[in-house]
C-alpha cells in the first residue's frame, strides 16, 4: 500500500518528481478526492496538490477532511505538506524553509474535526506535538544532507484567507509568538492527527507579511519566490522521502485516538 503522501502547496504542483506516475481517486464522505501515485527511491508516493491542479480552489474551501480520510484509507502513514508563507519573524526571510512545530488557529468557517457527534462521537485530540517530531527530525536531516539552510522551528498563523492580513492583525500576531502566516495548515495539520497519521510541514517564506514588507502584497509575488525556489522545496521533499523508513516511526502519532479505540474510517 501507499505509506506516503506529499500535499502540496502553491508552487509544488509537480508530480514529475515521482516517476511511473498515474491518476488515481477515492470516494469519501465527505466528496471524491484526485490524486497522482508514482514512485521514488522504490516506495510508493501519493501527490496531492491542496489547492487542485489549476490552482482552482480557495483556502477556506478546500476539502481537507476529504483530502485526509482519503490519504488514509488507501494506506498513507506519512505526510508531508508544503506551505507558502508570510514571515513575521525578520530572521525568517523570503526563500527560507522553515519546519514548523507549532501553529496558532485563527480561521473561522473551517470544520476541524472528524467527531462532530452521532455516530462518530465526540473526541478531543493531543495536539501538544502538532507535528510528528520524527518526520520533522527527517527533514531537517534531509536538509544537512543537501546543505540546504532550514530553520528549525517555528509558529505557523492560520488565517481564513484569502484576503491578505492587515498590518494590524499581523502586529497582533508577532506579539502573540508567530512567526509565519499562511491560509491552509489547519485544519490539515489536526485532521491529519486524529486520522492518527504522521504529518509534517515544511514551510518556505515568500515574502515578509503586510507591514513588514516595504511593497503591497500580491499571489505574483508567492508564486515568483516559490518558483525560484522550485529545486530547492523538490530535493528536499524527495530525500526526506529517501530517508524515511517505511513501518519504523516509533511516535506518538499513530495512537493518538487510543483512548477512544482508535480512528476508524
Amino acid at each position: 500500500m501507499i505509506k506516503i503522501a506529499i500535499i502540496g502547496g502553491t508552487g509544488v504542483y509537480d508530480p514529475k518528481i515521482l516517476s511511473n506516475v498515474r491518476s488515481e481517486e477515492t470516494m469519501t464522505p465527505y466528496g471524491k478526492v484526485e490524486y497522482k501515485v508514482g514512485e521514488y527511491a522504490g516506495k510508493d508516493v501519493a501527490f496531492l496538490p491542496r489547492h487542485g491542479s489549476n490552482h482552482s480552489i480557495a483556502p477556506h474551501l478546500i476539502n481537507y477532511r476529504a483530502n485526509i480520510w482519503a490519504m488514509k484509507k488507501i494506506g498513507v502513514e506519512n505526510i508531508i505538506a508544503t506551505t507558502a508563507v508570510g514571515s513575521l519573524n525578520i530572521e525568517m526571510k523570503p526563500g527560507d524553509f522553515v519546519i514548523v512545530d507549532q501553529f496558532l488557529d485563527f480561521t473561522k468557517s473551517r470544520i476541524g474535526t472528524f467527531y462532530e457527534g452521532g455516530e462518530r462521537g465526540v473526541v478531543h485530540v493531543d495536539v501538544t506535538e502538532p507535528y510528528c517530531p520524527i518526520l520533522r527530525s527527517i527533514i531537517s536531516d534531509a536538509g544537512k544532507a543537501l546543505d540546504i539552510s532550514i530553520h528549525k522551528n517555528g509558529v505557523y498563523v492560520c488565517t481564513e484567507g484569502p484576503r491578505f492580513e492587515t498590518p494590524a492583525e499581523i502586529n497582533m500576531f508577532a506579539k502573540l509568538g508567530g512567526d509565519l502566516v499562511g491560509m491552509t495548515n489547519v485544519p490539515e495539520a489536526v485532521l491529519a492527527r486524529e486520522a492518527e497519521m504522521c504529518y509534517s510541514t515544511v514551510s518556505m517564506v515568500t515574502n515578509y507579511a503586510a507591514g513588514i514588507s516595504p511593497q503591497p502584497l500580491t499571489h505574483a509575488e508567492v508564486v515568483e519566490t516559490m518558483s525560484a525556489n522550485s529545486e530547492n522545496i523538490k530535493r528536499l521533499i524527495m530525500k526526506s522521502i529517501e530517508l524515511i523508513e517505511i513501518g519504523k516511526n516509533a511516535c506518538k502519532c499513530k495512537m493518538a485516538l487510543a483512548e477512544y479505540g482508535g480512528f476508524k474510517l
